[in-house]
């Protein structure tokens, strides 16, 4: 049986999907009544406290850790989400037989230089508080459990996305927001594909004790996605370029209505310096020489599926 914690996250429903798909027993930490996959069990925890997480590891013979904080208001609460919640699960397993693959972040390397993709022996360097939360996260695991399996997703997007969906409403009503300075590179990965990888890299012999990157093997740019977005909802976007300055300006008063409203949003000055990279790449041949995975699904073809899935859902009209 596998344990997924985060299962009613956005990754973590769609990696339920596929393991039920396959036929396998899954059973879900969550925290409170969540809506899941047919066929998935429930298990109620807290990672923070430890709270259920016994009862919730019975009978587990693989882990899937993807439960953690990707918007905070405070760089604390990254670390009670992200470390705090990783060390819990990590010495409840410490010394048991059970496989750990911890869903980690390309933000926990940092962006890669002079348009060469970043490697996973590459030295960190992450540059926001969420970064540094699941490079500590990396290293507890490592510290605790030295043969669990790292996997470091870049963007990921598909169907039930909020992050991405907010770009691609945008362009929907006909307008792309660029911080001016030139063009931009990303790596992505479509999340059926990275619930695939995920599964390989929990199956691999190979993978013990190691780390990987998951992504499509062709980076794209942002102004690709949106010429692409753009194409498939018939729209000719006007093209809006913010200046560095206005953007971090920005940056701050989203960070000050988060925290008046007391929710975290995805716009702050970490985010726009982020969003200042130029690369943000990552190299996947070891996936591919050692697991035999490679992300199949193009950005085309993702954002067809993931648009598709919007428009039916009634999240856009276009």
């Amino acid at each position: 049986m596998t344990l997924v914690t985060g299962a009613s996250g956005f990754i973590g429903g769609h990696l339920v999907q596929k393991l039920t798909s396959l036929g396998e027993r899954v059973r879900c930490l969550v925290r409170r009544q969540a809506t899941l996959p047919p066929g998935a069990e429930v298990a109620y925890g807290d990672l923070t406290s430890g709270q259920g997480l016994g009862d919730a590891l019975r009978g587990v013979d693989a882990v899937i850790h993807l439960a953690g904080v990707t918007k905070a208001l405070r760089p604390k609460d990254y670390d009670t989400g992200n470390v705090q919640g990783t060390e819990t699960l990590a010495r409840a397993l410490a010394g048991h037989p059970v496989r750990l693959v911890h869903v980690s972040s390309l933000a926990a390397i940092g962006p890669s230089s002079a348009g060469a993709p970043v490697t996973e022996d590459a030295e960190p360097h992450p540059l926001t508080s969420y970064g540094r939360s699941k490079l500590a996260s990396e290293r507890v695991v490592r510290r605790l459990i030295p043969d669990a399996v790292i996997v470091r997703p870049p963007v990921v997007y598909g169907p039930r996305d909020t992050d991405v969906y907010q770009l691609l409403k945008s362009i929907s009503k006909g307008l792309v927001l660029e911080i001016s300075g030139g063009e931009r590179w990303f790596s992505a990965i479509y999340v059926e594909d990275l619930a695939e990888g995920l599964v390989v890299a929990r199956n691999s012999p190979r993978s013990a004790g190691r780390a990987y990157f998951l992504a499509y093997p062709k980076p794209a740019s942002w102004s690709e996605l949106s010429g692409i977005a753009a194409r498939l909802m018939g729209r000719t976007p006007r093209v809006l370029r913010i200046a560095p300055g206005i953007a971090h300006a920005v940056g701050f008063c989203a960070e000050l209505w988060a925290r008046a409203s007391g929710k975290p949003g995805i716009v702050s000055r970490e985010k726009v310096a982020e969003a200042q990279c130029m690369f943000w790449t990552c190299d996947t041949r070891r996936a591919t020489d050692e697991l035999g995975f490679e992300a199949r699904t193009s950005l085309e073809a993702g954002l067809a599926r993931t648009l598709a899935w919007y428009k039916e859902a009634g999240w856009l009209s276009y």
